[in-house]
């Protein structure tokens, strides 16, 4: 699996696009702003810069790319009115894979400003640029950002792990998995982590500060993906029903695994001391119940809307291994499966939050 070619959400506008489903994430950063506040009040109190640039890392496309970036520059526009300053210039820096629907981005920037005009009023020039590449690379010059955010990215690993062959019957590191997959997974985590935070000290500024939110678990004790990935969870279950059926075959269950890894918050600080260039200033570990991606002024049901969610996070992976002509059933299975879950009870997803400072 080329992760950098076949990685991304679903595109365009339609029903099953991510920019139709992904209400949850948008509750969900909701919840972090205090934390992405606090670090850009710090900074521009600190350095009082004529010039803000500000990367949005693991953009994707539809209304939240520029979400917290709009919320960014109106907490900056109100600290320059507190102070009576002038407003900065901002530079904008979109990232993601080439894959992402950068088209969808681009058509969607006049209507972003003018939201900005209606929060902010008279904020400073605003220069908006697109970065396609891997995160776990270089992608901007030596020192030319202040601030990173980056929101349900880092999650996705920049490969499958090798050696995990032998994990029948699931399709990422779960409890139920022998434990060199478990270790494969997450020393592919760490290197991948550790390469983003090098490549990252090149680029932020010395006092520039980072913001990154990912799905995560709350013990180390528990190798699983546990509340955080059922979404996995139930797709598994449902390809595993289609190999039952003779949908798919039992070899291409069996050779589909997902670069994905859900760190605990230990496993994200140690990662951090280790490579040395930043210094956490907070962490947070919370839950979001599935029940987010529910939208009440859609006239479908709360499974199905899930069931959408899912699908647009989890479809163009799953394109790439099974086929385009199976997925109507892959995700009929799985509002099935979903239904039965949340009869059963809340569902909720494990996230972290955590705020850095480029120090070295």
């Amino acid at each position: 699996m080329d992760v950098a070619q076949v990685l991304h959400m679903n595109g365009g506008i339609g029903e099953t696009s991510y920019a139709n489903n992904s209400l949850l994430q948008r509750k969900a950063v909701s919840l972090t702003k205090p934390i992405r506040d606090e670090a850009i009040q710090c900074f521009y109190r600190e350095t009082f810069p004529r010039s803000l640039a500000i990367a949005e890392l693991g953009c994707s496309s539809g209304p939240n790319t520029f979400f917290v970036t709009c919320e960014l520059i109106e907490t900056v526009e109100k600290l320059c009115r507190d102070l009576n300053h002038r407003s900065p210039e901002y530079t904008i820096f979109l990232n993601d894979l080439p894959s992402n629907d950068f088209n969808n981005i681009f058509k969607s920037i006049e209507s972003f400003k003018q939201k900005l005009r209606g929060v902010a009023g008279g904020f400073g020039p605003c220069y908006i640029a697109g970065v396609p590449g891997s995160f776990y690379g270089r992608i901007f010059p030596t020192n030319s950002l202040h601030f990173v955010h980056s929101s349900y990215g880092l999650q996705w690993m920049s490969q499958v792990p090798a050696g995990v062959e032998n994990n029948k019957g699931n399709i990422y590191m779960t409890s139920t998995s022998p434990l060199n997959v478990w270790n494969a997974y997450y020393h592919q985590f760490q290197r991948d982590f550790s390469m983003f935070l090098k490549c990252r000290a090149q680029e932020v500024v010395e006092g520039g500060y980072m913001v990154l939110t990912l799905l995560g678990r709350r013990s180390n004790n528990d190798p699983s993906m546990n509340k955080s990935c059922l979404i996995w969870d139930i797709v598994a279950e449902a390809l595993n029903h289609m190999v039952l059926e003779g949908i798919i075959r039992e070899d291409q269950m069996d050779s589909f695994n997902i670069p994905l890894y859900t760190p605990s918050s230990s496993e994200l600080e140690l990662e951090v001391v280790k490579e040395g260039s930043f210094t956490a200033n907070h962490l947070e570990v919370f839950e979001t119940s599935w029940e987010d991606a529910y939208d009440e002024k859609r006239n479908d049901s709360k499974e199905y809307q899930i069931t959408q969610f899912m699908r647009a996070v989890a479809e163009p992976l799953l394109v790439t291994h099974f086929g385009e002509a199976v997925m109507d059933d892959v995700f009929r299975h799985c509002q099935d499966i979903l239904a039965d879950r949340m009869s059963k009870g809340n569902l909720v997803h494990i996230s972290l939050c955590i705020s850095l400072t480029r120090t070295s």
